[in-house]
Parts: structure tokens; sequence; C-alpha cells
């Protein structure tokens, strides 16, 4: 079966940030979610290295599209290491984990 390629939405994140933290209550919000949107970030810089769509990634780990859209998304769901695993194996990818000391 061929892979589908796809092209990337232009999306400035750094032009979104700044207004969005004009918004009250905004960076607050943000910062409670970090670890979630860094997680999300390197998930979807892996799959758009792969050239992959999240239909080949949802074919490739036995699961439907809407599976991978809530696992790349930050917030009410945080993947498990299980689907996290799965995930970077589908999209020709190994995890590393570490723990860093609080300043």
């Amino acid at each position: 079966m061929a892979e589908i390629k796809y092209q990337l939405v232009p999306h400035n994140h750094d032009a979104f940030l700044k207004n969005a933290r004009k918004r009250r209550g905004f960076q607050a919000a943000y910062q409670a979610l970090a670890v979630e949107y860094a997680v999300a970030s390197e998930m979807l810089a892996a799959r758009a290295r792969a050239g992959l769509t999240q239909e080949a990634v949802a074919a490739r780990m036995g699961t439907t599209k809407s599976t991978i859209s809530r696992l790349e998304s930050a917030g009410k769901h945080a993947p498990s290491l299980t689907s996290l695993k799965k995930y970077a194996e589908a999209v020709g990818c190994k995890i590393q984990f570490k723990l860093v000391p609080q300043r």
C-alpha cells in the first residue's frame, strides 16, 4: 500500500503565541500544559519528517485517525507510554526519556 504524502499547512506558532498571550489567563493555562505541548510538538514534527498523514500513522498502529488526532493534541488526553512507543515506531523513531532535576 502506497504511503500518502501531504503538504504542511503553514502555521506561525510564534505569531500565534504573541496574540494569544494578550488574553487574560492564557499564560497560566499554557504553562500548566507546557509538557503536554512539548510532547505534542515532538510528535507532530516526527510525523512531518516521516511525511505521513494521520491516516497512515493510524494504519501502521492499527488504530483510527481520530485516535491519532487525540494523541497529537495537548490537553485532556495525555498519551500513555505504550501509545507513545507505538506512535514513535509508526513514524520511524524511538523514544528518549529523561528526568531533569528542578532548579
